[in-house]
């Protein structure tokens, strides 16, 4: 049962952690980490990213400008940039590193240990992507729920809410962490080669037949 199951979660592990990398990548560009709603004009969304800013125009489509300066912006989003640069680094290595430790890959078949050291490295890694994922975005949800709700600003004054990037950067998180954990699942377990299962059981009949030779009158 190890045999099959090993390699499938393997490639399982891999899969979704490749899922997760894209969409890592995916929400550090997005410009829709926030959505603004004029009530003036509802036919305008604001929106703002981790680079720039969009309006969104009913007839006119999107017209996005880029921040001019990174001191410039608020703490959360400088924090963010750094994170999500981290989780997008982090997680391509754990991609290579894992690629080269699995089974179905011929290359240093006669090495398991180090094969198994490689999917451990990159199961932490991909664990540690995850996390730098997941705390940038639920960082800026945070501080909009807490703008939100701050009564010291006047009700005329338009409130962001929160953009469909935090959640496609939960979801990436979450894959990271999975796909990581799914990795890490298969070092405990043990694979049985076929090779070793090949050669065993013609072993085991020879050993039978020199014994019955041995007990013959």
């Amino acid at each position: 049962m190890a045999l099959v199951y090993r390699p499938m979660m393997q490639l399982s592990g891999i899969l979704v952690s490749l899922l997760g990398w894209v969409l890592s990548c995916l929400t550090t560009y997005l410009p829709q980490w926030k959505n603004l709603n004029l009530e003036l004009n509802e036919l305008e969304i604001w929106t703002m990213g981790l680079w720039q800013a969009c309006v969104v125009q009913e007839e006119g489509g999107m017209q996005c400008k880029d921040f001019d300066s990174f001191l410039a912006l608020p703490p959360e989003l400088r924090i963010s940039r750094i994170l999500m640069f981290f989780s997008n680094g982090l997680g391509f290595l754990g991609l290579l590193l894992s690629g080269f430790g699995l089974d179905c890959l011929k290359i240093g078949e006669r090495q398991q240990e180090q094969k198994k050291r490689l999917l451990l490295f990159g199961g932490l890694l991909f664990w540690i992507s995850g996390i730098t994922a997941i705390v940038p975005v639920s960082w800026v949800a945070h501080s909009t729920v807490q703008e939100f709700w701050d009564e010291n600003i006047p009700d005329i004054v338009p409130r962001w809410d929160f953009g469909e990037a935090l959640f496609v950067g939960w979801l990436a998180g979450f894959c990271l962490i999975l796909g990581g954990s799914l990795l890490n699942c298969t070092i405990c377990s043990t694979e049985v080669h076929p090779s070793s299962v090949h050669y065993a059981v013609p072993e085991h009949q020879d050993q039978c037949q020199h014994v019955e030779t041995e007990t013959r009158p």
